[in-house]
């Protein structure tokens, strides 16, 4: 089986890590689409893993053309929202008539609302998706949606380090799945590598519920520096992350996904995992774009859909955005 990750960074590393390391030789052909210095690390040394026991390098081929590595049977995708424009047509020029791409990314993804039932079905968000040009590449059909309750970091260009957590979700992101391999052949193929994994009969369930978790932490944590424990443990912070939650709530409820847990019961789930640094915060630290809209831009935009107000939504991605614009981490805004 040929399977090509797209986005060779903490999780696209973790899921090269497992599959290259715990399935048997010659069961997968393993590649990556890689580019600058993760593209030469990788050429010159192979991906790094980094774990309990030491340092392991694990060949995997890498080229910044999507031809020179062929048609894959599976892609995964893990990218951050903002380059997925930019990626898309390379991820399209890996697939053949039966590739299946596994979307492992966080925030409302481009094929939400393609085939989800209810008042915003068919939606494009123009925040995640301009003008549907990732849709139109890569439809629901031929995706896997991916839900990741994993955690892991990348030190350096070709490295990763397994931090902790295992688990996937996974479903069909659309209605009618197209040929290739099927959610439990994919199922398989990641349980044999490690993951613990869970099958969703409607995966937007599980993203939505991911997001109303990291929505506010990540983009508050890039805002101020702070981590997680710091967030919670402020009566105030934590009052306004828990308004911007039931916003979010209120929204889903209209769309056909309500979330029964309230924001405080949530806050208490996060806080057992003790202090940690949000990956929004590390991309800030790093000086990388920060992927607001996917969680908070596309938010507001199904809100505006459904004619729901959302004031502390609105703020939060106004504050954090114009911090991002100040320090180059977001696109300015165009000229009138």
């Amino acid at each position: 089986m040929k399977i090509g990750i797209v986005g060779l960074g903490a999780i696209g590393g973790l899921f090269a890590a497992r599959l290259g390391q715990r399935l048997p030789a010659g069961e997968v052909r393993l590649s990556a689409l890689a580019r600058g210095a993760t593209l030469a690390a990788v050429r010159q040394h192979g991906l790094r893993v980094h774990g309990p026991e030491g340092t392991t390098a694990l060949p995997l081929q890498a080229s910044d053309d999507p031809a020179a590595l062929g048609v894959q049977d599976l892609v995964i995708l893990a990218v951050k929202g903002p380059s997925l424009p930019a990626v898309a047509p390379a991820v399209a020029a890996l697939c053949g008539p039966h590739t299946r791409v596994l979307a492992a990314m966080n925030g409302v993804p481009w094929w939400f609302f393609e085939d989800l039932p209810g008042p915003c079905r068919g939606l494009v968000l123009h925040s995640v998706d301009p003008g549907g040009a990732v849709r139109a590449l890569l439809p629901a059909a031929r995706v896997l949606g991916c839900v990741v309750h994993a955690s892991a970091t990348a030190p350096a260009p070709g490295e990763v380090r397994p931090v902790m957590g295992q688990g996937l979700v996974l479903g069909e992101a659309g209605a009618t799945p197209g040929d290739g391999l099927s959610v439990p052949a994919v199922a398989e193929l990641l349980t044999s590598a490690g993951f613990d994994l869970t099958r969703s009969a409607q995966v937007q369930r599980e993203v939505w519920f991911k997001l109303w978790g990291n929505m506010t932490l990540n983009p508050i944590s890039a805002l101020t520096g702070a981590p997680s424990d710091r967030m919670l443990d402020d009566p105030l912070v934590r009052g306004f992350i828990s308004a911007v939650m039931r916003e979010a709530q209120a929204i889903g409820a209209a769309f056909g996904i309500p979330i029964d847990q309230s924001p405080e019961e949530r806050h208490a789930v996060t806080r057992k995992l003790g202090s940690f640094k949000t990956s929004m915060l590390q991309d800030a630290e790093a000086g990388r774009p920060l992927e607001l809209d996917a969680l908070l831009g596309a938010v507001r935009e199904i809100g505006q859909h459904l004619k729901l107000a959302t004031p502390n939504i609105d703020a939060l991605f106004g504050l954090v955005r114009l911090m991002a614009r100040e320090r180059g981490l977001y696109p300015a805004e165009p000229a009138a």
